[in-house]
């Protein structure tokens, strides 16, 4: 019986897709033609919660996609309308199994935040502790699943039709997109994300990060109970004065946690932009949010350690050496030319990033994003294609260096003693 009302569900679902889509066209052809990548981005947005994180996807993507798509994609806004409350209290009452107030004392009915596959609601435990319960929206999964059979298709039948279409499979594409967002649909896994965290936290001694406390009794597959964290995000400098005596020095212990977790944790947290790094009231960082995480095979990380190294002593070949290990490739790439062409857009980046210019949060994304994609523009246009992690990974190294510029702007990142894994 489940597999016919899923069917069902799935066949609406198609039709819905396909009427949002033949909406574009009447739209286009009564002339209402925004460029085509803003076309795509608003259409993703209107089909909902598996479009809009395949339009972010995209935005993180430069190994796979045309620049102007990346691009235009940062603006995709999974901000979503919140569901009421009673839907919300239903589906923590069904995924409990016993009454609300066995467990809660209290769930404050406004919405703290509201995404395409969750919200999050405030609350108190009936033992005192405040918390966060992240809750999964009704029906996500199954779209997502009709979705991404439908884009898969849909990929197969395009590649048949058109197969010098691209280098990268677009099924392969698919596939990955499908394995990524279908753990973020398993909020166990997620827990499990923030346990293991914590675990290498401890085994590390490191007292100055933490992460939210999983409350197991009251956490499943579809909703979430952490322990809910009092402080402000990392770029907030005039807040943090007032928590940390030493901006400089917490920003120091973000980036020595997340460095260690890549070489000491089965995996890294692979989205550390500013609303996912807290400061605390204690001064501790607080690491929030672990939907996606990035895993890296050790030959790679060498690669990349010895990408950073290069970097760190103004080594251009080293770069290019580094970054053809880390690369896939038809070709034969010469080192030197890669390394000159390096050479050229680092002088570029120098001169990108002025310390006096007050720091403003879009401009930093804008800036992350376009040196991230020059850099593996300049290693394609040798021939090199990378795997994602390794755009991944350069992401975050990007969103540190704009920390440091905001935070730290004396501060030499690859001559300071403090930073471990640079030296």
């Amino acid at each position: 019986m489940g597999a016919v009302t899923n069917g069902i569900k799935g066949a609406f679902r198609i039709g819905q897709t396909l009427s949002v889509l033949g909406r574009t066209g009447v739209n286009w052809v009564r002339g209402d033609r925004p460029p085509a990548p803003r076309l795509l981005r608003q259409t993703f947005e209107s089909l909902g919660a598996t479009y809009i994180k395949l339009g972010q996807f995209i935005a993180s993507s430069p190994t796979f996609f045309p620049k102007e798509y990346v691009e235009e994609f940062q603006f995709c806004l999974d901000k979503t309308p919140s569901l009421p409350f009673s839907v919300i209290k239903k589906i923590i009452r069904d995924e409990l199994g016993r009454p609300i107030d066995q467990v809660y004392s209290e769930i404050d009915p406004v919405a703290l935040a509201s995404a395409s596959i969750a919200q999050v609601h405030a609350a108190r435990l009936v033992t005192g502790e405040e918390v966060v319960i992240k809750v999964q929206k009704p029906g996500v999964e199954n779209i997502l699943l009709t979705d991404l059979n439908f884009l898969y298709l849909s990929a197969r039948m395009l590649e048949t039709l058109a197969p010098k279409l691209s280098w990268t499979s677009m099924s392969g594409i698919v596939d990955e997109i499908q394995k990524t967002m279908m753990e973020e649909c398993d909020f166990i896994k997620e827990a499990n994300n923030q346990k293991v965290f914590r675990e290498f936290l401890q085994n590390t001694h490191n007292e100055d990060a933490t992460v939210p406390r999983v409350y197991e009794h009251c956490s499943t597959r579809r909703i979430l109970t952490m322990e809910r964290f009092r402080g402000v995000p990392l770029t907030d400098l005039e807040s943090i004065r007032g928590f940390s005596r030493d901006p400089e020095r917490t920003l120091i212990t973000a980036m020595n946690t997340w460095f260690a977790s890549l070489t000491q944790c089965e995996f890294f947290h692979a989205d550390v932009h500013a609303g996912n790094l807290m400061v605390l009231e204690d001064g501790r960082v607080g690491f929030i949010d672990f939907g996606i995480v990035g895993r890296i095979r050790p030959d790679t990380w060498q690669a990349v350690s010895d990408f950073i190294s290069a970097i760190m002593v103004g080594n251009f070949d080293g770069m290019a050496d580094a970054m053809i290990r880390i690369g896939v490739t038809r070709h034969t790439v010469r080192v030197d030319d890669l390394s000159a062409d390096l050479q050229r857009l680092y002088r570029q980046m120098d001169r990108m990033v002025p310390d006096d210019v007050p720091y403003q949060a879009e401009q930093a994304e804008d800036d992350v994003n376009n040196i991230l994609m020059d850099m593996v523009k300049v290693g394609e246009s040798h021939g090199l294609h990378f795997p994602r992690e390794f755009a991944l990974l350069l992401k975050q190294f990007l969103y540190f260096d704009r920390y440091v510029h905001i935070l730290a702007p004396e501060m030499d990142v690859f001559m300071d003693e403090r930073l471990t894994m640079l030296h």
